[in-house]
């Protein structure tokens, strides 16, 4: 909006006179209406920094101290595999791990990592981290190929001396393990398990009296595959009930095995009299 103020000869109230002669002064004022708040905000917008968001006024940068890595789980309970086993293996070579390896990471592996972290001052928790890891393989040796696959579940007992001459079968009740010998040398061995408190499994040195590849029990009629006998009705064989239930059961004091194909290859080598030789 634009006035225009005309100063004249005559007098006006309120008005100073022009000096005689003097041309007329003009006086143009222009008023600006105030902005409004999106103005005000376009403006900001058009003088900030390029780049620091679309229409959007920069925002402070905030600095924060990220934590530190923490140290990578490899292996916890329920894992199964080659590295568990190799674990299992390390640890035994330690002397913390009672049993053969197995390829499972169950209680025994979790309890057996857990004295090992606190023996060399980590987290013991018994779950294998990165760090553990690299402490179990700088303090034992790489296992050999028989340490990682043993043929039983419990390490082998020392041989009865019996047990090392002619053919032998070799039964320990001890380590719970059948181990067939020749001449001395050890040619495979397997897990098994033996007769209940009642009807319990002889010991002593007996001799195989026969064979018989698909027999039947005559008295429980249940199966007996491999049937290998050395003391009256009393037999090394197969057992399915031990594959599936494992030392939860027993037998009537037969040698159950739960290798189907140990006790198949050890029934094809197996002569009649060869030692069966049964202690704890």
């Amino acid at each position: 909006m634009t006035a225009a103020l005309v100063v004249g000869g005559g007098a006006a109230a309120g008005c100073k006179a022009q000096a005689a002669g003097s041309a007329p002064i003009r006086v143009t004022k222009t008023s600006v209406p105030p902005e409004t708040p999106d103005e005000r905000r376009r403006s900001s917008v058009s003088n900030s920094t390029p780049g620091e968001g679309d229409g959007e006024p920069a925002k402070p940068v905030r600095r924060t101290n990220r934590a530190a890595p923490a140290d990578p789980v490899l292996l916890t309970f329920g894992a199964r595999g080659a590295q568990v086993r190799e674990l299992q293996a390390r640890l035994r070579k330690l002397g913390l791990f009672d049993r053969n390896p197995t390829g499972y990471y169950g209680p025994v592996t979790t309890a057996s990592l857990r004295v090992f972290q606190r023996q060399q001052g980590l987290r013991g928790d018994g779950t294998l981290t990165s760090s553990a890891w690299t402490a179990v393989r700088a303090r034992t040796s790489p296992p050999s190929h028989d340490e990682l696959y043993p043929p039983t579940t419990l390490p082998l007992d020392d041989p009865d001396p019996r047990c090392l001459t002619g053919r032998a079968l070799c039964v320990s009740k001890k380590s719970r393990t059948l181990a067939w010998y020749v001449n001395g040398r050890m040619l495979s061995a397997m897990d098994v398990r033996f007769g209940s408190a009642y009807t319990p499994t002889r010991e002593g040195q007996f001799g195989v009296d026969f064979k018989s590849r698909h027999h039947v029990s005559t008295i429980y009629h249940t199966p007996m595959p491999y049937a290998l006998f050395f003391s009256g009705g009393q037999a090394i064989h197969y057992s399915s009930d031990f594959a599936a239930r494992g030392y939860g059961g027993a037998s009537h004091g037969c040698v159950n095995v739960r290798d189907k194909k140990r006790i198949a290859a050890l029934f094809a080598q197996v002569r009649k009299g060869d030692k069966v030789v049964v202690y704890k």
